[in-house]
């Protein structure tokens, strides 16, 4: 692949993430050249990063760890389409967040979990991420868990689903 750029922009699909995530293969040189993309590309190019990325991060997450704090902070980017909101906090449900950040992380999510013009997608990444962070500072159970219970009756199946699930782990 001589450009990764090009590469993203080819197609939006399954295959083509495929081949991006196949290119990395767990390489940091690649994998900040994709993140360096996702944060500073135009509007295609930062929605279609974001999907191999937050796989390549699933399998190989210590690849993110130098990026977190510019991907949080990249989250107050007015304007920033859902499709980097989506997959910043797909992917830090999928690792250990370091604790140099977890303030960053845990104010972010909260923001973005309590948007009601978020798409809910967003709001059950952000959701599992702030359900994550309870289990180092189980105070902010006494604030997550009211916020969660208040939308059970309003929401979709699918945050529904996963709102029961971080219930009960934060019930334990």
């Amino acid at each position: 692949m001589t450009d990764l750029r090009q590469e993203i922009l080819k197609e939006h699909s399954k295959r083509q993430a495929n081949k991006i995530i196949k290119w990395v293969n767990g390489d940091q040189k690649k994998f900040d050249e994709l993140v360096k993309l996702f944060l500073n590309g135009e509007y295609r190019v930062t929605q279609r990063a974001g999907w191999p990325m937050s796989d390549i991060v699933q399998r190989h997450p210590h690849l993110v760890r130098k990026h977190l704090r510019k991907m949080l902070l990249n989250l107050e980017t007015p304007d920033l389409h859902n499709a980097v909101i989506r997959n910043t906090f797909r992917l830090l449900q999928f690792i250990e967040i370091p604790k140099s950040v977890h303030g960053l992380a845990a104010d972010t999510a909260f923001r973005f979990f309590n948007d009601k013009k978020q798409p809910v997608a967003i709001h059950v990444f952000s959701m599992t991420v702030l359900g994550n962070l309870c289990k180092k500072y189980p105070e902010l159970k006494n604030e997550l868990m009211p916020m969660i219970k208040e939308r059970l009756p309003y929401s979709t199946a699918g945050f529904n689903s996963r709102a029961k699930r971080i219930l009960k782990e934060l019930d334990k």
